[in-house]
């Protein structure tokens, strides 16, 4: 079984480093997802940045497993609601996983970003359908605010609710892009060896980071704003 794992595993990581990073990149989506539900922080999940990591540093399939961890701890702990949306954790992490280290999608910021409203488009239209015939159109989250307030404005539960994803995981996607961009330009370059990321000097990785947390919070004061414009 080992030798059968060691396929998918980049040559600068070992089975045992593989677990224990997906077990930390878990853990640190639960730290996220667990700030943002207890701050009841609008529009923002924070539960994807581990996601992002582990997709990177060893590959999509082992960034799904980190994402799918969280689902299932959230969901038996803080969130019982979580569990339902691993999926959209595989398919995260598949578009960060191979978008980066298959496609090189990460090689210049614009291919970073572009990548990540990609993700955010593909998680609205994968969690939307979870979010309507799972929990009938509310989901208990800050969000959801964005959709009530869409359907007094005249869109049906269904556009309504598809405008809140939409909304909602653009801004929470390039933050935990960025944030994660962050973390694994911090760790020792032989880590991601022979990743192609944007921002090899310390002040770019600073400023984009920078740039890609401003993008979110200011998506997200928008999506708060216009609905109740």
């Amino acid at each position: 079984m080992a030798s059968r794992a060691s396929r998918w595993l980049p040559e600068s990581a070992s089975l045992t480093q593989a677990v224990m990073i997906v077990a930390l990149c878990a853990a640190l989506n639960v730290l996220g997802g667990f700030t943002a539900k207890t701050l009841a922080i609008p529009i923002v999940y924070l539960d994807t940045v581990g996601t992002f990591v582990a997709a990177v540093l060893l590959g999509p399939w082992w960034g799904a497993a980190a994402g799918v961890t969280y689902n299932t701890t959230a969901s038996l702990t803080f969130d019982p609601g979580t569990w339902p949306f691993a999926i959209v954790s595989v398919v995260v992490a598949l578009l960060w996983g191979y978008g980066i280290r298959r496609f090189a999608l990460g090689r210049s910021p614009i291919a970073f970003f572009a990548l990540g409203v990609v993700v955010a488009v593909v998680s609205a239209i994968v969690a939307s359908p979870i979010v309507l015939f799972v929990f009938g159109g509310a989901t208990g989250s800050a969000s959801d605010a964005i959709t009530f307030a869409a359907q007094l404005a005249g869109l049906g539960q269904g556009p309504a609710v598809f405008l809140s994803n939409i909304e909602s995981n653009l801004a929470d996607k390039l933050l935990a892009g960025s944030l994660g961009l962050a973390l694994v330009r911090a760790l020792p370059g032989t880590t991601a060896a022979g990743v192609r990321l944007p921002a090899t000097s310390r002040f770019g990785t600073l400023a984009m980071t920078s740039g890609g947390i401003a993008i979110g919070v200011v998506l997200a004061l928008v999506a708060i704003a216009l609905p109740h414009g």
